[in-house]
């Protein structure tokens, strides 16, 4: 799967749970179900959410974007639905265009060992994957165990 792909999939993935939260609110605070809708969707969309941020890490890693365009895209994922549009403007200004790189070229940027390491990742693609759902689930936890945005009622 391409960068390109992969990103687009999981900024996709990420407004749709957007609307799931939202519907559990609408259906938490407007019809007055009770929590779980919000604990679910919240779950779902919390999950999804820091795997579109870990997605513009890599991904604007290895398509050599600024540290502000890897900034700018992890925080597009605060405001609903700002995926969709930032995709369209990656793929419109051809940042999203090329294979994962995992080999090192004469660009003095691969002599850098955040670079070195984004190419060992992309090499292994199984490893990584695993990696980064262990990753993301050690965040996700944490997260938990601290509590909801807002503190607990």
């Amino acid at each position: 799967m391409s960068p390109s792909v992969m990103y687009r999939t999981v900024a996709r993935a990420e407004a749709v749970t957007w609307t799931l939260l939202i519907i559990a609110m609408i259906l938490k605070y407007g019809v007055k179900v009770g929590d779980w809708p919000v604990s679910v969707a919240g779950f779902i969309h919390g999950f999804v959410f820091l795997s579109y941020v870990v997605m513009s890490i890599l991904v604007g890693m290895n398509q050599r974007w600024s540290k502000r365009l890897i900034v700018g895209a992890a925080a597009t994922s605060i405001i609903p639905y700002l995926t969709i549009p930032f995709d369209k403007w990656l793929e419109k200004n051809g940042k999203l265009v090329g294979d994962w790189r995992t080999a090192a070229s004469d660009h003095p940027g691969d002599r850098k060992w955040t670079d070195a390491t984004m190419r060992w990742l992309v090499a292994r693609p199984v490893l990584t994957a695993v990696l980064l759902f262990v990753a993301i689930v050690a965040v996700f936890s944490t997260m938990l165990f601290l509590g909801p945005p807002g503190g607990r009622s």
